[in-house]
């Protein structure tokens, strides 16, 4: 039987078309290490949170086609900070109860939920450190929900952290949607923005996801497709 992934997150997540590139959302890089066979369905959308994702019906679409072994990947946390009444939710108590909605949705029909922090905000001090707490404390609502709750999280924004401190500020604009005015004809005035990422961007920190679903062993690795080193039957990589 076929899995599928399903997402539930905002903007850095979505499934991007022509009108919008070249932002590319991180759902849209996983599955360039996925076995064939595996597929995804992106219920991510721009400005949404965990609360707003709801209220608009998102959850439930993924309620009404999630089944038996599939995977829901949650990833929220950018726009629950917002001040705005349909958007907000306070890390420690809303937030995390609006997360227990989306892992019971996927333990209801035998799924397998999975936690992902927000993907870490590029701004880069004048000493050429990150700023830090760009999701003040909602990383930590997530990590913590996961540990009380025995569900797998990915800390995504701890992990791209430190691949942009390292990387750097100059280089590590590549990833992120740093346009000049007229390279594309979605933004001719051009664009600085530290959130949202271009394709390399959304390669590179899909790729972390990977990384960690492989770590986390068993049913999250047999996703992958096999590194270097690894045997794989080759039956499951034929259409």
């Amino acid at each position: 039987m076929n899995q599928t992934i399903f997402w539930a997150g905002d903007s850095t997540v979505k499934q991007n078309d022509f009108t919008s590139f070249p932002q590319t959302g991180v759902g849209q890089g996983l599955p360039l290490y996925l076995k064939k066979g595996v597929q995804i369905k992106n219920y991510a959308q721009n400005g949404r949170s965990t609360k707003s994702f709801i209220a608009e019906g998102r959850l439930r679409a993924i309620e009404n086609s999630i089944k038996e072994d599939d995977f829901l990947l949650i990833q929220f946390g950018h726009n629950d900070e917002k001040p705005d009444e349909e958007r907000h939710t306070e890390p420690f108590t809303t937030f995390q109860e609006n997360l227990k909605q989306y892992i019971k949705v996927a333990i209801d029909h035998k799924a397998h939920p999975i936690l992902i922090t927000p993907l870490y905000r590029r701004l880069f001090k004048e000493d050429g450190q990150l700023v830090e707490c760009t999701h003040l404390d909602y990383p930590e609502a997530m990590i913590a929900l996961g540990n009380e709750l025995k569900i797998p999280v990915i800390d995504l924004c701890a992990i791209s952290k430190e691949l942009i401190q390292r990387t750097g500020n100059e280089r590590s604009r590549k990833w992120f949607m740093h346009l000049e005015p007229m390279e594309y004809p979605n933004y001719p005035e051009g664009k600085n923005d530290n959130t949202h990422l271009k394709y390399d961007g959304a390669v590179t920190f899909a790729g972390i996801i990977a990384e960690e679903l492989r770590k986390l062993g068993e049913r999250y690795a047999d996703l992958l497709l096999p590194i270097d080193g690894e045997k794989e039957d080759v039956a499951l990589l034929i259409d």
